[in-house]
């Protein structure tokens, strides 16, 4: 047997091979082990191959949290395909972006999707193949040929292809969206996209060789993950992958939506050791639920919480500690664009931004020359990251110039435009993105930072930030916030009383709309509609 690469399905098949019969993935009623989660991505690959999908071709995923979606993303790896993120909330002007711009061949859907598709069929002949996913929808018949899934994949031998011409320079591409315009592909190298997203396949010491995976089989530390977030974005993937390249088990929450208690059920029943919510939204629920029912489920599993994709607040992390004092809550930062960047290691000011304590190779430099900037001295500067960072964006060169930059030592940064301070203690202190900084009266006012102060007010359940024209100052703050359930009535003279707690003046908000808080497909602050919505509101 050939010595594997740093290609994902190698290291997948070198694990597979090395502990055949330990439970790896738990999805509703499917229960995998390795082998046969490798088997049914083989069948997957097979399909692809015989379909016509060649090495390098790209594959769209657009499907919700079920076992196939990890069946396809090792089948598409085996194949030597690059499978794509679809975002089952885009509306069609997204998918359409997206489609044309990954240049698909070929789709494996879920049927739920099948009006949206017959609408785009036709204006992508280049993606000659569709494989559609029961998902118990009755829809009606689509439009274009597809195959079934159950049939499809069932014709298909459970044996491997053969894996000529693996290597790690292969590509992972993940779509992402930001707070403005279109999706756009972050391309990795699978060797580091292994490092950076999926810890080098060891929580304590990542492998140094691809051969190592295989002391994975019975690993020395588990990382066994109840998987909250979709597949469809990079928080969920990366855990799942996580998991399964450390050796353990990644169970998958496959509601349709978010439900605390049923997440709580599964916690008991699987009894994993870590859970990975996203932000207060699942975080607040969560926590409540087990302070509203001490007792009714046994959470003795749960070491770590960890939370990763969206703001954390310090009112929330209190909750949480509170509901599961024998878990480590760990608020961590990382962007398609770098990564598993840093961890957050204590608690500070509830209102405050996390600190992240991070390794050598993530910095924060000074936009103009790139050079470190001095911990302790409150500069701010760019968060950047080098070594396993990605190649840069699917073919969008100008965008990668400007994200994946080189300093005059000749190092190679990637700089997605997170603004950020150095504390004494060497801490990553994030303050905000550039690209929706408010100048008011000459002064910077990071929309994040503020957002963070509000909603640790106890009645508060989202807020997001913009900058409205102002006659004196340039801009004003202006804060639109939704109330959590059975809150009383929030004034802007109590918002700012609570705000001026944690912000200096010039960041306090001077205008409240209360209501809404919008966000965007991919759950990010939705800035261009909120600063429509403030002023319309204020307007009025």
């Amino acid at each position: 047997m050939a010595e594997p690469t740093f290609h994902l399905a190698d290291l997948w098949e070198a694990l597979a091979d090395a502990g055949p019969d330990a439970e790896c993935l738990v999805a509703g009623s499917v229960r995998h082990t390795r082998q046969s989660l490798d088997e049914a991505a083989n069948r997957v690959a097979r399909l692809l191959a015989g379909r016509g999908v060649r090495p390098d071709d790209h594959v769209g995923i657009y499907a919700r949290n079920r076992a196939e979606y990890v069946e396809a993303l090792l089948g598409c790896w085996k194949a030597g395909a690059v499978p794509i993120n679809l975002n089952w909330r885009y509306v069609a002007d997204e998918l359409r972006h997206v489609v044309a711009d990954a240049d698909l061949v070929a789709m494996l859907a879920e049927r739920a999707y099948v009006p949206v598709l017959d609408e785009l069929a036709p204006e992508f002949p280049g993606v000659h193949t569709y494989v559609l996913l029961d998902d118990g929808t009755t829809d009606a018949p689509e439009h274009f040929d597809a195959l079934r899934w159950d049939d499809a994949v069932a014709d298909q031998s459970p044996e491997r292809l053969p894996a000529a011409g693996r290597t790690g320079d292969a590509r992972y591409i993940l779509y992402t969206g930001g707070t403005t315009g279109m999706p756009k592909g972050v391309v990795w190298r699978h060797e580091d996209f292994f490092y950076a997203c999926c810890m080098g396949g060891n929580v304590l010491e990542p492998i140094a060789a691809p051969a190592e995976i295989r002391a994975n089989a019975q690993p020395a530390f588990r990382v066994d993950a109840l998987v909250l977030g979709p597949l469809m974005h990079g928080g969920g993937q990366w855990l799942t992958l996580i998991a399964l390249f450390t050796g353990s088990k990644a169970v998958l929450f496959s509601g349709r939506s978010f439900d605390a208690e049923a997440v709580l059920d599964l916690v008991a029943a699987e009894r994993p050791s870590t859970i990975g919510i996203i932000g207060d939204a699942m975080g607040r629920p969560f926590a409540e639920a087990v302070l509203a029912n001490p007792g009714r489920w046994d959470l003795s599993s749960l070491a770590t919480i960890g939370n990763g994709g969206a703001m954390l607040t310090g009112s929330v992390k209190a909750q949480l500690r509170e509901a599961f004092p024998d878990a480590i809550v760990n608020d961590s930062y990382g962007a398609s664009e770098t990564g598993a960047a840093g961890r957050e290691v204590d608690e500070r000011d509830p209102g405050a931004g996390p600190a992240f304590t991070v390794d050598g190779d993530t910095s924060v430099l000074d936009p103009d020359t790139l050079e470190p900037v001095e911990p302790g001295s409150g500069q701010p500067g760019l968060f950047a990251r080098r070594g396993h960072i990605p190649l840069g964006y699917w073919k969008d060169s100008e965008k990668t110039a400007a994200t994946f930059r080189v300093d005059a030592a000749g190092d190679r940064w990637v700089v997605p435009g997170d603004f950020a301070t150095v504390d004494e203690q060497g801490r990553i202190v994030l303050i905000g993105r550039g690209s929706g900084c408010i100048n008011t009266g000459g002064e910077k006012v990071f929309p994040e930072e503020v957002e963070a102060a509000i909603r640790s007010h106890p009645e508060v359940l989202d807020a997001v930030v913009v900058g409205l024209p102002d006659e004196r100052w340039g801009q004003q703050v202006v804060a639109l916030v939704s109330l959590r359930p059975g809150a009383d009535e929030l004034t802007l003279e109590a918002l700012q009383a609570h705000c001026r707690q944690h912000l200096a003046g010039y960041k306090v908000p001077r205008a409240l709309v209360v209501g809404a808080a919008p966000r965007t497909n991919v759950g990010k602050p939705d800035y261009v509609t909120a600063a429509r919505m403030a002023a319309d509101r204020l307007a009025g």
